[in-house]
Parts: C-alpha cells; structure tokens; sequence
C-alpha cells in the first residue's frame, strides 16, 4: 500500500510551524483570488494568533460566499430508515449497547414519511441508516431509495436522493451510483487514528482505514459526487481541518475532483452517551474553522444541520454555508410521529420547514430546491469545471428563483407567496445573462400557469 494520505506525525509538525506576516499576507492575497488554498496554507492560517489577521480571514470568506453562491441557500431534510446499528461509538444515540426500542422503516412507512416530506415542499433528501448488514443490508437501502423516487403527491416529488450510509465494497457503490443517488456522504468523525479508535470501541466502524479510505471505493464505483466530513469535538479541530484538506487534495491528485461537499456538525447531547468531550469547540473556534474551509475550498458546498442554533446558522451562512437542513427529524420514523426516544442527537432549532424557508426570505436570501445539476450530469469534475470558470452562475440562481416559485405555489399561503414574489423580482436583475434572464420571466409565467420542474 502506498503511503496513507493521512500522517499524524505530519500533521502535528505543521501545527507547530508559526508563519511570518508576509507569509499569512501573501497566503491571504491567494484566498482572496479564490484560488482556494493548499492544506500547508491553512495550517498557516490556523495558527495565528493576530486579530488583523483573522478579520481578514473573515472578510475574505463573506466574498467568497457571496461571489461564488450568491444569497442562494440550498434546503433538504434527512430521512432516517433504520436506527439498528452494530458498532460501539461512544459519541453516537445508535450505539449497539444503547437500550431502546429499535426500528426499521417498512415501504409503507417510508411512504408516510416521503408523504409529509413531499407536502413540507422539500425535493432534496439524505437517507440516513446505522450500519447493520442483518437489518439495514444494502437492498433494503437500494428499496428505501426506489420508493423515495416513485412517490408522487400532487406537484410534490423527491428529486434527488443523498445517501449517508456506513462504509462499504464498491460493488455496493456501484449499485448506489447505478440506482441513482446524488452524493455520498459520509463523516470521518476524527482523522487523529488514536481518538479514533478511542471512540469507536467494537463493530466494523472500528476499521480506522477501511472507513477512510470509503471515498476512493466510492469512486472506483462510480460516484463523482463525495461529500465529507468530520465530528467536531472528538479531537482537536486544526488536526480535524488539516484532515480534511488532505483528504480532499488525495482525492484530488487520485481522482481528478475533491470534495462535493463538506459538512461542519459539532458535538452535542444524545441519549445515552458521554458528554464530556475535552475538544468541545467554542462558538469562537466554530466561526474560525468555517471561515477558514471556506477560504480553503472555495468551490465546495458547506452544510450545516439543526444541530445549530438559529443565530449560529444566520452568521455562518454570511462566512460560508450553502447548504442548511429544515424542519428536520432525526429519529426513524419522526416525521411521522415526532415522539420521544431512539434519536441520535437533539436539535437545536427546531423550527418547521415553512418558518426557515420564510426566515431565510426575510434576511435577503433565496431558498432553493434545486437538483439540476444532478440530472443534468453536472456532477464531478464537471461541476467543479463550471464552477471554477464562473459559468455555474448562468443556471444556479435562476433554478432558485424557480424552485422558489414552485414552492410558493404549490405550498405557500398568500403572505409567503407575496414575499417570494418580492424576493424574486428583485433578484432577476441580477442574472447577467440577458437570454437566460428572459427565460426565467417565461418559465415563472408558465410555473403560474400549472407546469412544474422548469430548470436550467
């Protein structure tokens, strides 16, 4: 086996390097290019102490989220199927030696939840499972995501299908990829191999490499669309930073594209867990790191759960997020029945859907369902290509006006559909493109007039 990516001797030698002024100066001229930074770069960054610098920091990763997303905020919801789970994570509700009634959803069931999740206006999912190949085995995954697609309620429709499920072969992969799925997604937790093994105690999980190296199976397998991760908490968040930097670029140099996306969760309370985590990191720290990602990855979605607060989620959508989950269950079978028991961790805001959707209109920004480029195979090296050229603007913000539209219509009373009407007149102007523009007019038009699924 050739070298394994990630060096805890490496990484711990970079986190005692301190730059020079000029240097973080110079390294920061980069960022602001939006050039994106290499991970010697960020461990830089991550050790200063200066103010100045970190204003800069700050500054630089509000243009980059403005430049690059705009005020679009992309929305899905997770689905859990299945809370049956053989590993052993200290930090995790699911937790084999938890005691609680668990269960997996039936097709029927799953059905009920796809229903409400269809009438809440949501068309972006994230099917969410402990791993157990007994109850949880790949088919009955492969089921789950053939039902998700064929439930139709009136206009309303799942259209694409993220999956975060355990590590796996990459025939399974391939039968992901073949049945259609978005991204997969899956959270390293920590990348320091001693914490990680700390945490997880018994079950497959426990395979510090096999784990890490699930990306590259998934690619082998055919998935182009990867999205990362790490658990903030478990360890210290430069090493976790410094982790996924070099996951990405391994990814980069094997494969020819990174991260699709990368999500931020902290560590909180679960049923049944330990609660003591001496990395627990600071809202301070938490600004930091998002804001240092970002400048990192400029191109790279950035997703945070409920997890967060509501004030937390509206500062760090200004230095980097792009994606946010609304009205959102983590129990199986929760939309259904919102009761008590079984769940993974608890939320911290908990607003229904319909109230982020509308909080998000009141402060300027544009709600959007969109999964264009998912069907239009902008996926991969191909999105990062549109991406990186600026081109990605020409259909982006137009399929959030129009996906805006669609959920005003179909879901909305008259005051939200009043306020989407306001929103979205006032962001036309700001689509360069004079032909895709009037398009757009049209396509409103004739979403007015009963069509539906008008995309770029």
């Amino acid at each position: 086996m050739d070298k394994f990516f990630i060096d805890d001797e490496y990484i711990k030698k970079l986190l005692e390097v301190r730059a020079a002024d000029d240097e973080i100066d110079r390294i920061l001229d980069k960022a602001e290019s939006f050039e994106g930074l290499n991970h010697r770069e960020v461990a830089a960054l991550i050790n200063t102490d200066d103010e100045k610098h970190w204003k800069r920091i700050f500054s630089i990763a509000g243009k980059i989220k403005e430049h690059i997303y705009g005020e679009r905020i992309v929305l899905f919801a997770p689905l859990y199927i299945s809370d049956y789970c053989v590993n052993k994570c200290r930090y995790c509700g699911f937790k084999c030696d938890n005691k609680f009634n668990r269960k997996k959803l039936t097709m029927d069931e799953i059905r009920s939840e796809v229903k409400i999740l269809e009438a809440m206006g949501h068309k972006r999912l994230a099917v969410e499972a402990g791993e157990d190949p007994v109850n949880c085995p790949i088919d009955y995954v492969l089921e789950c995501i053939r039902t998700i697609y064929d439930m139709k309620l009136g206009n309303g429709e799942i259209r694409r299908v993220n999956v975060n499920i355990a590590a796996t072969t990459v025939e399974n992969y391939k039968k992901l990829k073949d049945i259609g799925i978005g991204t997969y997604i899956l959270f390293q937790e920590t990348y320091n191999k001693e914490a990680y093994e700390k945490y997880h105690i018994a079950g497959p999980k426990r395979d510090y490499y096999y784990h890490t190296t699930a990306f590259d199976r998934a690619m082998e397998g055919g998935i182009d669309d990867v999205g990362g991760g790490v658990l903030f908490g478990l360890y210290d968040y430069k090493y976790e930073i410094l982790g996924l930097m070099l996951h990405n670029e391994h990814l980069e140099e094997k494969f020819g594209v990174g991260f699709h996306t990368i999500s931020v969760p902290r560590i909180c309370s679960a049923d049944g867990v330990d609660r003591s985590f001496e990395y627990a990191v600071s809202d301070d720290d938490f600004k930091k790191l998002v804001a240092l990602i970002r400048i990192a990855v400029p191109f790279t979605g950035m997703i945070i759960s409920t997890r967060e607060t509501m004030e937390m989620r509206k500062e760090l959508i200004k230095t980097g997020i792009s994606q946010i989950s609304g009205g959102s269950s983590v129990e199986v079978g929760g939309y259904t029945a919102r009761e008590e028991g079984g769940s993974q961790f608890r939320l911290k805001d908990d607003r229904s859907a319909d109230d982020i959707i509308y909080w998000l209109m009141e402060e300027g920004l544009v709600p959007s369902f969109c999964t264009a480029c998912y069907r239009k195979g902008r996926t991969g090296d191909r999105f990062m290509s549109l991406a990186k050229s600026g081109n990605i603007k020409n259909v982006c913000l137009p399929n959030a006006l129009l996906t805006l539209k669609e959920y005003a219509l179909d879901y909305g009373n008259e005051r939200f559909a009043n306020k989407a009407d306001e929103l979205i007149k006032s962001k036309i102007p700001f689509i360069k493109n004079d032909k895709v523009r009037e398009t757009v007019k049209e396509n409103l038009v004739r979403l007015e007039n009963g069509e539906r699924d008008l995309f770029f």
